[in-house]
């Protein structure tokens, strides 16, 4: 190959070429989401066939978790030549192949992709950064190309790539307990993540409308807490038994087995995709309290909640049982997610019936309290000490810090950036997910007249490409800031349909944020993404099309 190459930071794109056949010829723009930190565009273009071996070389073929990387670009080339590519070993790289090696001198999830006329090579730091540069090659594919099947040979533009992610953390919440999701759909979730480079799937799976994870210590939490006998219909005006409520008056439930569970772990990590529960402590606990009466301050028979509002029914801290209960429930949980963290919840959590409960005043005085909030300081702390025990630790909302958190609890910050910046000053870890960027439930446009329904608020794809996450933090608080996370309450989405429809394009924008490769050049990015709705499309997705131009 002629390597003549002009040095392109940040994705600026070469000149294209279109062409239809059996053979899709190469598309010379370089355009990727999230864009690549560094590109090189080169002269020529690689042919690529059902033929092309792969090789593992320099390091990988040692590496087992090489054959996910293997696997994930046999998902981009099968459906284009109905077959699987040939994989081998070697010692060094050889022509016609895509070359796939260990570079011990990059981070894990780096890598330097260089497509050239004779053949791929990818370099990584590991099998994260590997399995990112498929990705990348998936999108250097011909538009063309997408959605073909039975063809002869599609060309790649000669490209150099040396990207990496700004930040570790780059996150996705799901909600399933206010709507449930089946195994399948939270798998097309994961194909969504890992599309976009993201790797870690927030999954909440308890709350006051439903419990979602088999526990099998205590099995009311599936036979009672998972099934509400009715929905309301529209908008919640707030209150459980307020008038002006309708409901569809159908019983709604569903959970998943432990098997379940392992299976969607292990299809994540394929990805590498890490999957952290959430299990709601202590409040939005009625599915819970419903389930086992005795874990309440006043012990009463509940129902799970059938609207959307905030409960005063939570967790009793005063009773010891309940911390018995807690602690089996995360056994379990431990037992089914290899995650480092756990997520305990801790938002909206009233103290109304902390502050009328003998048992949780006689908690205060032996733990010297003096006020109610501060018995979620103490719970949370008890909870997070079991969790160390075990190896793990805890992620919070950024409500955890109201009542006091130790220093080793990692905030999640959604009410606004605030909380995420006070935790960074005081020293604890942060991910950033405020609802001003990363609540995926809020419209995306401001004529709301053809929408489906949604929680409310306004967050259009300009708006989530803006945030900065590290804005307010100094130099060096900004150690501490994890990552960022966009996150999808599923109050009012009952099904996977408007599931993609609320996630897409949106989560291109905040997948560029958090590689660290966002710019002002907010036009580049609307660009790249129309291209990759393409892939979209190839892919089934439905996508809000009208937020480009919103």
């Amino acid at each position: 190959m002629k390597r003549i190459f002009s040095r392109i930071l940040l994705g600026v794109g070469c000149l294209s070429a279109y062409a239809c056949g059996r053979t899709v010829p190469a598309e010379h723009e370089v355009a990727v989401v999230p864009q690549p930190a560094a590109v090189e565009c080169g002269d020529g273009t690689f042919r690529l066939t059902g033929d092309t071996p792969v090789r593992m070389v320099g390091g990988a073929e040692s590496d087992a978790r090489m054959e996910w990387v293997a696997d994930a670009l046999d998902e981009v080339v099968e459906p284009l030549f109905g077959r699987k590519l040939s994989v081998g070993t070697g010692d060094a790289s050889i022509p016609g192949a895509v070359n796939i090696g260990r570079a011990d001198t990059l981070p894990q999830e780096a890598y330097r992709l260089t497509v050239a006329d004779d053949r791929i090579e990818i370099l990584a730091g590991g099998p994260e950064g590997a399995f990112h540069a498929v990705q990348t090659l998936r999108q250097l594919l011909p538009a063309a190309a997408f959605g073909e099947d039975g063809l002869r040979a599609v060309e790649l533009p000669a490209v150099g790539i040396d990207d990496r992610p700004a930040l570790a953390y780059r996150g996705l919440m799901l909600d399933v307990a206010r709507h449930f999701f089946t195994v399948d759909e939270v798998k097309r979730t994961l194909d969504l993540m890992a599309m976009h480079k993201m790797n870690v799937f927030h999954w909440h799976l308890t709350d006051d409308q439903g419990w979602r994870i088999e526990i099998r210590k205590y099995p009311e939490l599936t036979r009672v807490g998972s099934v509400r006998k009715r929905t309301l219909i529209g908008k919640d005006p707030g209150g459980e038994y307020d008038e002006s409520c309708r409901y569809d008056e159908t019983p709604y439930g569903g959970f998943y087995t432990q098997e379940e569970i392992r299976e969607v772990v292990d299809y994540a990590a394929r990805r590498f995709i890490t999957v952290i529960p959430e299990i709601e402590f202590p409040g939005h606990a009625v599915a819970a309290l419903a389930s086992y009466p005795w874990l309440s301050c006043t012990g009463e028979q509940y129902e799970v909640r059938q609207t959307w509002d905030i409960d005063d029914r939570v967790f009793c801290p005063g009773r010891e049982e309940t911390f018995e209960f807690i602690e089996g429930v995360l056994d379990e949980v431990i037992g089914l997610f290899p995650s480092k963290y756990i997520h305990i919840g801790g938002d909206e959590c009233p103290t109304k019936m902390w502050e009328q409960c003998p048992r949780c005043r006689a908690r205060m005085r032996a733990e010297g309290l003096t006020r109610p909030r501060q018995l979620q300081g103490y719970a949370t702390v008890r909870v997070e000490r079991f969790l160390q025990r075990h190896g793990r630790e805890l992620i919070g909302w950024d409500e955890v810090l109201d009542g006091g958190v130790s220093p080793t609890a990692i905030v999640m910050s959604w009410r606004g950036t605030e909380g995420g910046i006070r935790a960074a000053r005081q020293g604890n870890r942060v991910i950033m997910a405020p609802t001003t960027y990363c609540y995926f439930d809020y419209y995306q446009t401001k004529d709301t007249s053809g929408e489906p329904l949604a929680w409310g608020g306004y967050l259009p794809l300009g708006q989530v490409y803006s945030f900065d996450p590290a804005a307010g933090l100094s130099p060096d608080e900004r150690q501490f800031l994890l990552g960022v996370q966009a996150n999808l309450w599923t109050e009012y989405i009952p099904d996977f349909d408007q599931t993609q429809y609320m996630l897409l394009p949106r989560l291109g924008a905040l997948a560029e944020v958090g590689w660290g490769t966002a710019t002002d050049d907010y036009d580049g990015f609307v660009h790249r993404m129309r291209r990759l709705t393409g892939l979209y499309d190839a892919c089934g997705y439905r996508y809000a099309r009208h937020a480009f131009v919103d």
